[in-house]
């Protein structure tokens, strides 16, 4: 210690914290519970928890979410293939889940740049409001007036008959 410490000049400050005077010889019960719960329940399963985790971590998959695989469109299946028209139908389904997140994504994009950005959103968030632009156009051309009741046939539908128009148009 530096000669020049002075205890006296910086003292502790009283404790708020009372002593506890033990008034008797017997154990505190709540102690005594509370390790016998630690030491017959709770350590077992924590030991047992680390090594699960463990052996999980060795077998770690790469992906959060079910993997399909990509199957038949409608035009691709052959007359009466019942089970070819309803996988056609679900990745349809998937497919338009998915259009819709994407739609959702970049609307959210849209919606931080202009909040980021106040009045001069404008100027500043031209290339989110042209992405959004397309993506919006892109999902209505494809599911637009579909109704509520929309499914892959009805898409294919309307797509045949966008096509066409789109020939007699030009011829």
């Amino acid at each position: 210690m530096p000669a020049d410490y002075d205890k006296d000049a910086y003292p502790e400050p009283p404790r708020q914290t009372p002593v506890a005077d033990k008034q008797t010889a017997l154990p505190n019960p709540a102690l005594i519970v509370s390790k016998l719960f630690y030491y017959s329940v709770d350590l077992p399963v924590t030991t047992f928890r680390g090594v699960v985790d463990s052996i999980r971590a060795n077998n770690k998959s790469v992906y959060y979410h079910q993997k399909f695989r990509r199957v038949a469109d409608l035009t691709e299946c052959e007359e009466g293939d019942y089970l070819c028209y309803y996988e056609a139908e679900m990745q349809w389904r998937r497919d338009f889940k998915v259009d819709q997140e994407i739609v959702k994504v970049v609307q959210e994009r849209l919606r931080a740049c202009q909040q980021r950005e106040g009045a001069s959103y404008h100027q500043n968030c031209g290339k989110e409001m042209r992405q959004f632009n397309e993506v919006t156009n892109a999902f209505q051309l494809r599911y637009g007036d579909l109704g509520a009741y929309a499914s892959g046939r009805k898409c294919l539908m309307k797509q045949k008959e966008r096509m066409m128009a789109a020939q007699a148009q030009e011829a």
